[in-house]
């Protein structure tokens, strides 16, 4: 019997552990997509215990929280941060065979070196023990991503974002790469006419542009795309429930922007045109830059309207999805590919049983032009644990090229999620190893060891092409 997240946790044969130990373990972290603040990078920022820096905005734990019968006063509400660490560690023990069980141990053992469980019993010494570590200079936000040797970090930013943190951070000269990505959603969301032209006003003051036309809200994003470029992103980001592909002509796209922009509702085809075309646009625009563009696709978002209008949205209401997928995906890269301007692309599914559609997919438009120019994305959200990695990592592995794989993310707004990237490699190299031990893949640990740390570190290095970026003189139009 092994002892609990011992050195070979996970790994369940010698071959998979000499694979992590020797190859997987030491390769530096890009973190290529991440809800992170960025002023909390830049101001270097030092939280006071460690409930403030675990459980405020990680919907996961809270999700188990509620399940576990604990009131929102202790999740979300005005209960004392001790008083709120208090319950989560009521919950932990709870949580076994949850995924939240391995994070939470691996994170309190990597960061605080805390071996001892969490439980109402450990409760204060942990907390305690924590928040004297947290209120040292050796732990605040940059350190503790020194900690865990990440070299580049994506952010997720708004085309109206000032970047001021990202401008500041590149004038800093902390080695650690932060840069921002372009989630344009807002812009092509005009299901509530007064939202959206409240959100169309906002980014008109960003990019110095009165957005009257849709030419104008072209020009605007193109602005902004270009200053998001100046301060060295190079990827965007997409959150739908599924791709849009509906047809539609340039003057019809015009004609329902003038609509919303008079401050009428749009009908539902109306709407679905609508985001076709902004798609498309603005796929061309990474196209243009040479980008990668990310789909996340299936997320069922806010399922609880109560709980919606008391907390808003991002706060733990979300589920698994199940809208088609194939058809839409396929019209939309397809037009884009006759164009040649498909740029790369990575897909996450929150729907396991769409691991199939999408690894088959990316095989339709890989065009030999980049390695792994269409990526099915890592296991996402509900799927980031060890099952939905592995089926992930299968289904790939089946009808596609493993190897070629740009790897795990963290896809968290915690600075101590990295042990994320751990678990994943630690799941990648059991595979593996057991593989070998079946006599499934030959005993080649020097040529296996390598495609694995390509797959942690070096593929992603290579297929976004970070480089350092210079700073902009201006926080408005690049």
């Amino acid at each position: 019997m092994k002892p609990f997240l011992n050195d070979d946790f996970l790994l369940q044969t010698a071959t998979a552990s000499t694979l992590y130990h020797e190859y997987a373990k030491q390769m530096p972290i890009i973190d290529y997509h991440n809800h992170l603040l960025p002023d909390q990078i830049s101001e270097d920022k030092q939280f006071d215990n460690i409930t403030q820096i675990w459980l405020y905005g990680d919907h996961y734990k809270w999700r188990a929280m509620r399940a576990n019968g604990i009131a929102e006063r202790y999740i979300t509400g005005d209960a004392s941060d001790w008083e709120k660490f208090e319950k989560w560690a009521e919950t932990v023990p709870q949580t076994v065979r949850n995924p939240l069980y391995h994070w939470t141990h691996l994170e309190l053992k990597r960061y605080f070196g805390i071996t001892e469980l969490l439980n109402p019993a450990s409760a204060r010494r942990i907390y305690d023990q924590c928040n004297e570590k947290l209120r040292t200079p050796e732990y605040s936000v940059r350190n503790l991503l020194r900690m865990m040797n990440v070299e580049t970090l994506c952010t997720t930013d708004d085309p109206a974002d000032s970047l001021e943190h990202h401008r500041a951070l590149a004038a800093s000269g902390f080695e650690v790469q932060v840069l921002p990505t372009f989630r344009p959603d807002k812009a092509m969301t005009p299901e509530n006419a007064v939202a959206y032209n409240e959100y169309l006003d906002k980014l008109g003051q960003s990019a110095a542009v009165e957005i009257k036309t849709f030419r104008d809200l072209e020009a605007a994003l193109r602005l902004r795309h270009d200053y998001f470029a100046a301060l060295g992103c190079r990827l965007s980001d997409h959150g739908l429930e599924q791709i849009y592909a509906a047809e539609y002509t340039d003057s019809e796209v015009q004609a329902i922007f003038a609509k919303v922009r008079g401050g009428e509702e749009l009908s539902q085809e109306e709407v679905l045109k609508f985001k076709s075309a902004m798609l498309v646009l603005l796929a061309e625009m990474d196209w243009e830059k040479g980008w990668t563009q990310q789909f996340h696709l299936g997320a069922l978002r806010n399922n609880n309207s109560r709980m919606l209008r008391e907390l808003g949205p991002d706060t733990g209401w979300d589920s698994i999805g199940d809208f088609p997928q194939g058809r839409a995906l396929s019209k939309f890269m397809n037009r884009l590919d006759g164009q040649d301007k498909l740029a790369k692309t990575i897909i996450y599914n929150l729907n396991p049983a769409d691991n199939e559609l999408i690894a088959t997919m990316i095989g339709n438009f890989n065009d030999g032009s980049v390695a792994g120019k269409v990526q099915f994305g890592s296991g996402w959200w509900f799927l980031d644990q060890k099952d939905g990695m592995e089926k992930q990592i299968n289904a790939l592995s089946n009808m596609g090229l493993l190897s070629r794989f740009v790897g795990m993310l963290t896809d968290s707004r915690s600075f101590l999620s990295y042990p994320r990237h751990e678990y994943f490699r630690r799941v990648l190299c059991n595979l593996f190893g057991n593989d070998v031990e079946n006599g499934e893949l030959p005993e080649d640990i020097e040529g296996l060891g390598r495609i694995i740390q390509n797959i942690c570190y070096g593929n992603a290095k290579e297929y976004f092409g970070f480089v350092k970026a210079g700073v902009p003189e201006t926080t408005e139009v690049a």
